[in-house]
């Protein structure tokens, strides 16, 4: 292998689901995630979420991923749900995060591989995902990966 193609070759994350001595890893990027769309949870909420995803409950599932180091770098947490348009499940990616200090190492690549790994497992027909309209890094990465839709969200 030349020096060329060595230097652009990108280390891809390993993404396994999370386990209980990943509390602190997760909550730290988690923490990071909120920061960075500047919105808040409770303790509750967060804990609640944690054990759910823990326990893979209520259709919740977490992934991480580590670097070759074994170092934590990104987080994906997942929910499954049933739908009125399938008689399966659908599953919706509904966090994502990846370390800033190793975004474009292939990292985010390889979390929403191993979603799409997970979805095939538990036979979900459709993965799905949102992110802010301004999240240009982001969306680089999901023209590459997905399949951008129409549609528009609404809250109450």
């Amino acid at each position: 292998m030349n020096k060329i193609s060595q230097e652009t070759q990108k280390p891809k994350a390993l993404v396994r689901l999370i386990q209980a001595g990943d509390n602190a890893d997760w909550r730290h990027m988690f923490d990071a995630y909120l920061a960075f769309y500047k919105t808040t949870l409770t303790e509750e909420i967060i804990g609640l979420a944690w054990q759910r995803m823990l326990a893979q409950e209520d259709g919740m599932v977490g992934l991480i991923a580590h670097d070759s180091a074994g170092k934590a770098v990104g987080i994906a947490n997942l929910v499954f749900h049933r739908a009125t348009w399938a008689k399966d499940y659908y599953c919706y990616l509904e966090d994502l995060y990846v370390d800033e200090k190793v975004r474009g190492t292939g990292a985010g690549r390889a979390l929403i591989e191993a979603t799409y790994l997970e979805a095939d497992k538990r036979g979900a027909s459709r993965t799905y995902w949102m992110t802010h309209q301004d999240n240009a890094t982001a969306r680089n990465l999901y023209d590459r990966v997905g399949r951008l839709t129409p549609f528009l969200r609404y809250d109450r």
